[in-house]
């Protein structure tokens, strides 16, 4: 069957409220680890994870970082406008956005938007005993689309120039939690909601398959000999998008950012590519990789712009071939 063929309805289950976990165990490591081995299911507890994984082996972790996307700002007619963070604008790079000083911009889904036709937004916050303004403005004729939905181009502005971007999401900003948990964000999130070996900042949801991780299972997988790497994938905002469509080739997918370092590369190489990949972000950024090395065989002197991996691409017929 043609992928983009796949019907929605074939994938679709019911999921109880009832059934889903809305806070993670006190004890990370204790949640229940599935294990399927030789064609047999059975189950154990995810501290027991490094017995299960081969000796020597070659382990790639995503170490991007949940940031505080979501901020909710009040109008003068009380009207609440919520912000969402998706990705920057200026400047593009996430490093410098972070420790941008005064202004500077993000491509933003904006929650009641029918609410925000015009005019600058205003947010008081305190910094170490200082209070402080943030005004955010919207501008009409920057957007992306992204399927059904738009991002905004908005535009943040605070009056202290010592203060970075980094410090106004830390006083302003709320973790966006997944919208299933049907639960508002605690404080304890900020700490339960990261891996941790979250390092970059830059996701609006966290890479979920390592949150049951502990240093103490970490300390177990290197004691088996495990190589382990570091790629960096931010999850965008598009993980919270609903499937709406009839087939899977109606959906329409974001792109996400990555960073993958030469070493990462060289040790892929040294085994041969093959790898245990924590979770669905790191498994579409090794399998991202490919196709940007195909790419590069085939232009040497491609750009960034040129290795971006679009939604179908890997479904056309000889790309495989050519690789």
């Amino acid at each position: 069957m043609d992928t983009k063929h796949i019907k929605i309805s074939d994938y679709q289950y019911c999921l109880p409220d009832a059934r889903i976990a809305k806070f993670p165990l006190a004890q990370r490591d204790h949640s229940k680890l599935l294990v399927y081995r030789k064609g047999e299911i059975s189950e154990s507890q995810f501290f027991n994870l490094p017995t299960f994984l081969p000796r020597h082996s070659l382990m790639v972790y995503n170490n991007t970082r949940v940031i505080q996307a979501r901020m909710h700002f009040r109008k003068a007619t009380g009207a609440l406008i919520e912000v969402f963070l998706m990705e920057p604008a200026h400047p593009v790079d996430y490093e410098r956005m972070f420790q941008s000083k005064g202004h500077c911009a993000w491509l933003c889904m904006i929650g009641n938007l029918k609410k925000w036709k015009e005019g600058v937004l205003k947010r008081n916050f305190d910094i170490n005993g200082q209070t402080f303004t943030l005004t955010v403005e919207r501008r009409e004729d920057t957007v992306q689309t992204l399927g059904k939905g738009t991002n905004y181009w908005v535009d943040f502005r605070w009056d202290n120039a010592q203060i970075n971007f980094a410090d106004i999401l830390e006083a302003v900003g709320e973790l966006p939690i997944p919208p299933y948990l049907n639960r508002e964000t605690e404080e304890r999130d900020k700490i339960t909601y990261q891996t941790v070996y979250s390092k970059i900042k830059g996701s609006v949801a966290a890479p979920t398959a390592g949150l049951h991780f502990t240093h103490e299972v970490l300390q177990a997988i290197q004691q088996r000999g495990i190589v382990e790497e570091e790629v960096t994938l931010h999850v965008g905002a598009g993980t919270f998008k609903p499937v709406k469509s009839e087939s899977i080739d109606e959906h329409e997918m974001h792109s996400e950012y990555i960073v993958v370092h030469r070493h990462t590369l060289e040790n892929l190489l040294h085994f041969h590519g093959e790898a245990i990949a924590v979770g669905t972000t790191s498994v579409r950024t090794l399998e991202s990789l490919y196709y940007m090395g195909v790419k590069l065989a085939a232009n040497p002197d491609a750009t960034e712009e040129m290795l971006h991996v679009t939604q179908w691409e890997p479904t056309k017929r000889g790309v495989m071939a050519r690789g």
